[in-house]
């Protein structure tokens, strides 16, 4: 759908390298220029001094609204995404957990639907290949070895959308996992692992270059045994996922995450659950039961925390209240890293981008959404 030009005005745009106070022109779905001092002739929107960040993205996110992606069903699959975006979420990508090797090919497939349509940004495989000793919320009779053949039915299935994979680097196998998936495209992400320091460093040399929502369902760090969190935060290659909903983290955990790594290796992730958006009650994740209480997310059958109920900007307004951080810091990490270390093109205030922006009230809530060019109503393009 075609919108007229607009030029948005009186503002503080949130760029991947700083912040522009002045105006902003979107054409044809896409920033058209930027500028300072009055804005060029045509309609003008004032934004009043608002700030403004690019529409955000969110690489970890499993379901949403009641519905989740691994039902493989293209219309609660978009009722995920269509919320998301009301909330300033406008890039998403699509994440499974372990399921059969059957369920997989089949989910896989259904979201590369999505991907063509635009719908999701990609798809990611937080299992099967993880430690059963660290399986969260995945059912660990499900996990398995990693095994290159497997993978490349999901690389078929996926059409090319598959964007990501966790591997656990202890698992025999893994390393040969890790440069099949690298040689192929595919983002490796380090989690659900008992690995050491040295395997974990070993993972990132063979090409792994993110850290699955770091702390959590991994080896804790000990001096004398620091494991694959102190690894993610010394090595300069890795982006940190980092779950800011103050259940999965503690802020003050979350504070030294941000200041070991710095804003530009931090990918604030939601890991949302389909309960994100309703309430309090009892849902399913993959096929594990999940009781919502206050908010917060645990499996039924031993209490473990299951996935997160927040939407992206709720992580954006803990990382600046309660995690020490700076708006435009936390937008970067909500928006331009996580965008960058996927390779998908969003999150980023630039000419030439697509025109997809949040605007932020003033207690750092969401005020309005555009998503490629247009003002969202009622979560509709």
């Amino acid at each position: 759908m075609a919108h007229a030009p607009v030029t948005l005005a009186n503002a503080r745009f949130v760029l991947p390298d700083g912040v522009h106070d002045g105006w902003l022109l979107v054409e044809d779905g896409r920033i058209a220029a930027l500028g300072t001092g009055n804005p060029l002739p045509g309609p003008v929107h004032d934004l009043n001094g608002a700030w403004v960040s690019p529409g955000l993205v969110d690489t970890h996110v499993h379901g949403g609204i009641g519905h989740a992606f691994t039902e493989a069903d293209p219309e609660g699959a978009g009722r995920i995404a269509a919320f998301n975006r009301s909330q300033g979420v406008t890039s998403m990508v699509g994440g499974l957990v372990a399921a059969t090797p059957e369920d997989t090919l089949r989910q896989v497939s259904a979201l590369a639907e999505l991907c063509e349509s635009g719908e999701l940004a990609g798809i990611y495989l937080e299992g099967p290949f993880i430690a059963r000793s660290k399986c969260g919320a995945h059912d660990p009779d499900l996990l398995r070895e990693p095994d290159t053949d497997e993978f490349d039915r999901w690389l078929k299935a996926g059409r090319g959308h598959v964007r990501m994979i966790t591997v656990a680097p202890e698992l025999p196998g893994a390393l040969d996992l890790i440069h099949a998936a690298v040689s192929s495209g595919v983002v490796v992400a380090v989690g659900h692992t008992e690995s050491c320091y040295e395997q974990t460093l070993a993972a990132f040399d063979a090409g792994a270059t993110v850290a699955t929502h770091l702390y959590n369902a991994m080896r804790p760090m000990n001096h004398r045994d620091p494991g694959p969190v102190a690894a993610a935060l010394r090595d300069e290659r890795v982006t940190v996922e980092l779950i800011a909903d103050n259940v999965h983290v503690h802020p003050g955990a979350g504070r030294l995450v941000f200041s070991a790594a710095g804003a530009e290796r931090v990918s604030l992730v939601t890991d949302a659950m389909s309960a994100t958006g309703l309430g309090d009650g009892q849902y399913t994740l993959g096929n594990l039961r999940v009781r919502v209480q206050g908010g917060e997310a645990r499996l039924v059958e031993n209490g473990a925390i299951a996935s997160s109920t927040i939407v992206l900007p709720q992580a954006v307004r803990n990382a600046v209240t309660d995690h020490g951080t700076t708006l435009p810091d936390a937008v970067r990490s909500a928006s331009c890293v996580p965008a960058r270390s996927l390779g998908i093109d969003a999150g980023r205030i630039e000419v030439g981008a697509p025109a997809d922006l949040l605007v932020f009230t003033g207690d750092l809530s969401v005020g309005r959404v555009m998503h490629r060019g247009g003002w969202l109503a009622d979560g509709v393009s």
